[in-house]
């Protein structure tokens, strides 16, 4: 988790000197929040990754000594045929489609589609769908 904590350190601090810049060079205050806001989230993420890594024993990619068959094995279960990522991606277009023409009907009907989808999505494998 140190490799992420200094990315994201390194994108907040960029994030901050841009805004300064930026703010200073454009004269024009909502690119400045929005450069500061954006940094104030990497961050917290990367406060929060930090805090995390003492935690937790340290990665091989964490460690200076650490040999390429460390990292090696299973890194996860991934499903290979599963439609309801299409199904949940359909439903936030959905609902990206309604909100500029302000079609709450449509929007309601989106976000039941979604739910639908993130719970068949998540019990997929519990349910036997």
């Amino acid at each position: 988790m140190k490799v992420e904590t200094n990315i994201l350190t390194a994108v907040a601090v960029f994030l901050f000197i841009a805004a300064a810049v930026y703010g200073v060079w454009a004269q024009e205050p909502v690119g400045a929040v929005c450069l500061v806001l954006a940094g104030g989230l990497c961050g917290m993420i990367a406060a929060y990754f930090g805090f995390i890594s003492r935690r937790l024993e340290p990665r091989p990619e964490d460690r200076k000594n650490a040999q390429p068959h460390e990292g090696a094995g299973v890194v996860g279960f991934f499903s290979p045929w599963s439609y309801w990522p299409v199904f949940v991606a359909f439903s936030v277009a959905v609902i990206a489609f309604a909100l500029p023409f302000y079609a709450m009907w449509f929007v309601a009907i989106g976000v039941v589609m979604l739910i639908i989808g993130v719970a068949g999505w998540l019990f997929e494998y519990y349910v036997g769908l």
